[in-house]
């Protein structure tokens, strides 16, 4: 049922409870997390780690030095899972070499009925299972584990339940943070196994998110994602008439300075107003205010298909949105999903997706081929396309992407942008990286003082996925979102 949530404050007393049993009998140790997937699971797993922290763990990077290992898991592709599945194998030499050693699997990847029972049978020496609406009972888990020397399997109950107060792990001094608004989908799009392995939609309370919030901008956090399956679907249990708008304009009210981002939209709940609230707020200096970047997710141009995908949307009231974002807030970035190979795509219906990116203009999307899920519709459906069909699409959709996302870029040469340095870049630490306030990356000559900073940037270079710039002096041109 939607919306059927319990807002315990009493289980999280309960929970803390364990962490402090867990602590008496343990002693202390080390945890390992390797997580997979999307951001949600990202934002799990530092919930995760903040409960084994209580629980008396340190966190190291190392899986053979460490007491406890999580594999927080994905389920949205076959290759994720099989993934993750391949790596928790080497951690039997682990188990091998330490007995003590305890090995759980949470997330997405279990909660689905024929993984749960391949890993009771062909992973003896994996101790629990942690299904996703469960994840805040992991010290009661971890403690039954412990006590009773038994393998333990909980994967799914009938009531959620959200836990407000729980110990969250973030990298410490980091200048961006991710916070869960939601967790669930109630779309149930027909290639999707997200509303099967997460449950349905459920909204924390608007207070505890908004207080979150003030606290990591209190802290110097500079960049804050709102995460939810459905972030626009945002619906809190008793507010009637308050949504995702309403949210973002009282955190957009909080003293102090951030960004504020949110993913991902489906475009059926997006609404003007929600438009209308990002227009009203733009990031500046000394303020609250919200990302010029919308992700919205496409997934094909093709109304026949949207239909068979059950999206219930068409791509004349897409382009209706995008026409207003654009008039509401010139320059914004759109971003997008796009599956290719759905079931029954024919070439008039990819032909479409492809006329779509040209006349929305893309700054980037996040293309994938059609992969079966077990236990979805579109995973019974006929008129499966051939795999060398769908690779020879995808190659045309990148190649078209390719172009526009670089003509995108190059209008940024010669102009100055606002950016948050994130640090050294991961492919070249003699460079910098930033993000500008559009989502784009900048690589830059800098120095590590500046980490956690907004700096303004004069742009000489462009690629497809990537802008160059150096620190900018004053007055050397317009700066641009």
């Amino acid at each position: 049922m939607k919306n059927s949530v319990i807002l315990s404050r009493q289980e999280t007393d309960k929970q803390f409870e364990y962490m402090e049993r867990v602590r008496e009998v343990v002693g202390g140790g080390k945890v390992f997390i390797q997580t997979f997937g999307c951001q949600q699971n990202v934002s799990d797993s530092e919930r995760l780690l903040g409960m084994a922290e209580k629980m008396g763990f340190k966190k190291t990077t190392v899986p053979e030095e460490a007491d406890l290992i999580l594999v927080n898991t994905c389920a949205v592709r076959e290759h994720a899972e099989l993934k993750a599945l391949s790596i928790t194998g080497g951690y039997k030499h682990c188990k091998e070499k330490k007995p003590s050693l305890i090995i759980g699997i949470c997330g997405c990847m279990v909660s689905q009925e024929h993984r749960l029972e391949d890993i009771k049978k062909r992973y003896p020496y994996i101790d629990f299972l942690l299904g996703t609406t469960l994840m805040h009972r992991f010290p009661e888990i971890l403690y039954g584990v412990i006590a009773d020397k038994e393998r333990r399997f909980w994967i799914d109950n009938d009531i959620s339940v959200i836990s407000e107060g729980l110990p969250v792990s973030r990298e410490p001094g980091a200048p961006e943070a991710m916070v869960s608004i939601m967790y669930g989908c109630d779309n149930f799009c027909t290639y999707c196994i997200v509303p099967y392995v997460r449950g349905r939609e459920r909204s924390r309370e608007p207070e505890a998110v908004i207080e979150e919030v003030r606290s990591l901008i209190s802290s110097g956090v500079k960049e804050i994602t709102l995460l939810g399956q459905n972030v626009n679907s945002y619906r809190p249990v008793g507010r009637d008439g308050y949504g995702f708008a309403g949210l973002l304009g009282d955190i957009c009210s909080l003293e102090g300075e951030a960004v504020i981002h949110f993913m991902t939209s489906h475009p059926k709940d997006a609404t003007y107003e929600l438009i209308d609230v990002m227009a009203a707020n733009p990031p500046e200096s000394g303020r609250v205010g919200i990302s010029r970047r919308f992700h919205l997710p496409l997934q094909s141009g093709s109304d026949r298909i949207l239909k068979l995908m059950n999206r219930r949307y068409t791509a004349a009231h897409y382009l209706s949105l995008v026409d207003y974002m654009r008039k509401r807030i010139p320059g914004i970035a759109i971003t997008t999903d796009i599956i290719v190979g759905f079931p029954g795509e024919t070439e008039e219906d990819f032909s479409a997706t492809l006329d779509m990116l040209s006349r929305v203009g893309y700054d980037n999307i996040y293309s994938f081929i059609y992969s079966k899920r077990v236990g979805t519709p579109a995973a019974e459906m006929k008129d499966q396309i051939p795999e060398d069909v769908k690779k020879e699409r995808f190659s045309r959709l990148i190649q078209l992407q390719s172009r526009i996302s670089k003509d995108k870029n190059q209008i940024y040469v010669g102009k100055r942008v606002r950016a948050l340095v994130e640090g050294r870049s991961k492919t070249d630490k003699d460079k910098f990286t930033a993000r500008t306030e559009t989502n784009r990356l900048v690589h830059f000559d800098g120095e590590d003082g500046l980490t956690g900073k907004y700096v303004t940037l004069y742009i000489e270079g462009a690629e497809s996925h990537m802008l160059y710039g150096r620190l900018s002096e004053a007055d050397e041109g317009d700066i641009l979102i």
